[in-house]
C-alpha cells in the first residue's frame, strides 16, 4: 500500500530525482530526520545558558535522565558509550515520530533502515569487546570449558547474528504495522478524527520502540565490556 502523499518525494520530483525518490523513501526521509537533528542540536548548544530557559530545562532532563539510566545499567565505565547510545535513541525516536506528520515517511517503517541500526550496534559491540579485552575476547564465543567450544561457539555465534534480525524486525514491524494501520483508517473514515486515537497511540509507540532499542543497544555494550565467564 503507497502512502497517499509525501511532500519530499514530490520535491525530489519536481528537481527531476523522483525514480530514486519512489524508490528509496526511506533514504530521503533518513536525510530529513538528519538534517533536523543536526539543526536541533546546532541550536541548542547556541542557546545554551547559566540560567537556563524551559527549553533548555526540557532538553538537560532527557539528556541526564538516559545518561543515568544508561550508567545505572553499564557502571561509571559505560559513561563513554553514552554519545553513541543517545544518537540512536534520538534519531530512531524522530524517525518514529516523524511518520505521524501528514506527508511525512517513517524511515524506521523501511527494513533497511532499522536493519543498519541493528548492524552499527551489534559491530559496535564487538569493537567494544575487542578494546577492552583484546584477543581474549573471543573466549565470549569459547564457553566455560575447552571441551564444550564446538558447541558453544556456533551457537554463540548464531545469537550474535540474531541480535541483528531481533531489533531490526521488532522495530520495523511495529512501526510499519502502525503505518498501515493509519492509512487504512485514513481511506475508510477521513483524515482527521479516525486516525487521531491511533495518531496518539502512536507517539507512545514510538517512545517505547526507540527506548527498547537503546535498552537493548547499552546491554550488548555492557556484555562487550564483561569478562568471559
Amino acid at each position: 500500500m503507497e502512502h497517499p502523499y509525501l511532500f519530499f518525494i514530490k520535491f525530489f520530483e519536481l528537481i527531476g530525482l523522483g525514480h530514486f525518490a519512489h524508490s528509496y523513501p526511506h533514504v530521503v526521509y533518513s536525510w530529513v530526520v538528519m538534517i533536523l537533528l543536526i539543526v536541533l542540536g546546532a541550536i541548542a548548544a547556541k542557546s545554551v545558558k547559566m540560567i537556563p530557559t524551559k527549553a533548555q530545562n526540557v532538553f538537560e532532563v532527557i539528556v541526564s535522565g538516559l545518561e543515568e539510566f544508561m550508567v545505572e545499567v553499564t557502571g561509571e565505565e559505560g559513561r563513554w558509550l553514552f554519545p553513541i547510545a543517545a544518537t540512536v535513541f534520538l534519531y530512531i525516536f524522530t524517525c518514529n515520530l516523524i511518520g505521524l506528520v501528514p506527508g511525512f515517511f517513517p524511515p524506521t517503517a523501511s527494513l533497511n533502515t532499522t536493519g543498519s541500526c541493528a548492524l552499527t550496534v551489534v559491530v559496535f559491540t564487538h569493537i567494544i569487546g575487542i578494546k577492552y579485552h583484546g584477543v581474549k575476547y573471543i573466549k565470549h564465543f569459547l564457553g566455560p570449558v575447552w571441551w564444550m567450544t564446538p558447541i558453544i561457539f556456533p551457537i554463540e555465534v548464531i545469537g550474535h547474528l540474531a541480535r541483528i534480525l531481533s531489533l531490526s524486525f521488532r522495530l520495523f514491524g511495529n512501526i510499519m504495522g502502525h503505518e498501515l494501520v493509519l492509512m487504512i483508517l485514513f481511506f475508510l473514515a477521513g483524515a482527521f478524527f479516525a486516525p487521531l486515537p491511533i495518531m496518539t497511540l502512536g507517539i507512545f509507540v514510538s517512545l517505547v520502540q526507540a527506548f527498547v532499542f537503546f535498552l537493548l543497544s547499552i546491554m550488548y555494550f555492557t556484555s562487550a565490556m564483561e569478562h568471559a565467564h
